[in-house]
């Protein structure tokens, strides 16, 4: 079935499709119902070839991201590696021609939005942005929602398509840099909102430090929010002051840009005093001084995965559920 066939079948112009398809005004809300109504009649799927390579590209697809108290809230948005990754999704989308609907519901009210989601806009699949899901709710969004992947995190017992960074290997890498440099004496500060991605950091960074008999005391262990960048409220004189370690690994660089603003604050040198590290590489982190050490995220490469295995489920009839995880790597600046 093609544009044309649409057009005629809902007794329109096939501008009128084509408007409705890109989610552009120009029609009315009734020719619009009645455009989408024949696309679910028919699963009609646009589709769309790469003129170099003659491939099948996606036409429209759904980035679902599903708020809650963790890390995907109000604004997730100004979070500078949720910006990255949804701006790579969109270049890497629309660089084939196709466009990317944003959506964003509420974890509490879950099962009812995604009933009311407008994903009959001749979309060819769904991005879930999972970072804070459950299990139950990966389940969930599986029995409602057809051609789905799931990005930054992942359930082993689940069959279903998963893309994320390798977090057990990257915390694993820091922690035996760490040991490399010579540090014995470690600190870890750790997210107080507890998610898969955390959970394997914080595995991979207890197992690389295990290899030399070693362990984090719970006087060198704290938490605090993983998304805030002001110092402010961080008890800098609680790490310092007592007992305090050589080094710390934070889980993520949001928290390690916080702790670095925080020394500094107090007069607190890095790397001589206190030895810092962080976990995804975020722009800001080339803005302190000194520069944060910390763990690289590949974001271009798990986009490109992404819309790989998108692809997959849309375009081949053998495809089998698959999980990724894409490998990070250490990057040595002057906070370490």
């Amino acid at each position: 079935m093609k544009m044309d066939d649409i057009a005629r079948i809902a007794n329109v112009s096939r501008s009128a499709v084509s408007l409705a398809l890109n989610g552009k005004d120009g029609v009315s809300e009734e020719t619009r119902a009645k455009i989408f109504k024949v696309i679910d009649e028919y699963n009609y799927k646009p589709l769309r070839k790469n003129k170099k390579s003659g491939h099948q590209e996606l036409a429209n697809v759904n980035l679902l991201a599903i708020k809650s108290s963790g890390l995907i809230s109000n604004n997730y948005r100004s979070l500078p590696f949720f910006d990255s990754l949804i701006s790579s999704l969109s270049e890497r989308i629309s660089s084939s021609g196709g466009t990317l609907q944003i959506n964003t519901i509420d974890a509490a009210t879950l099962k009812q939005s995604l009933k009311d989601l407008p994903i009959s806009s001749g979309s060819t699949g769904t991005i879930v942005l999972a970072t804070d899901l459950t299990e139950s709710q990966v389940r969930l969004i599986q029995s409602e929602l057809d051609n789905v992947v799931f990005i930054d995190t992942y359930y082993h017992n689940i069959k279903a398509d998963f893309v994320t960074m390798d977090n057990y290997q990257g915390a694993f890498d820091a922690g035996m840099f760490m040991l490399e440099k010579g540090y014995k004496k470690i600190g870890y500060v750790a997210s107080d909102k507890l998610v898969s991605n955390f959970k394997m950091r914080r595995q991979g960074f207890k197992d690389a430090l295990e290899t030399q008999n070693l362990e984090i005391s719970n006087q060198n262990f704290y938490t605090v929010s993983p998304t805030e960048l002001n110092p402010r409220g961080l008890n800098i004189h609680q790490i310092i002051d007592q007992n305090a370690p050589e080094a710390i690994f934070c889980e993520d660089d949001y928290i390690a840009t916080r702790l670095i603003k925080g020394c500094l604050n107090a007069g607190i040198n890095i790397p001589t005093d206190l030895g810092i590290m962080g976990f995804d590489d975020i722009y800001e982190g080339t803005l302190l001084t000194p520069e944060l050490t910390t763990v690289h995220v590949p974001i271009q490469q798990i986009t490109n995965q992404t819309i790989r295995q998108l692809q997959g489920q849309v375009f081949e009839k053998e495809w089998a559920h698959q999980k990724t995880l894409i490998s990070t790597s250490v990057i040595i600046r002057g906070s370490l």
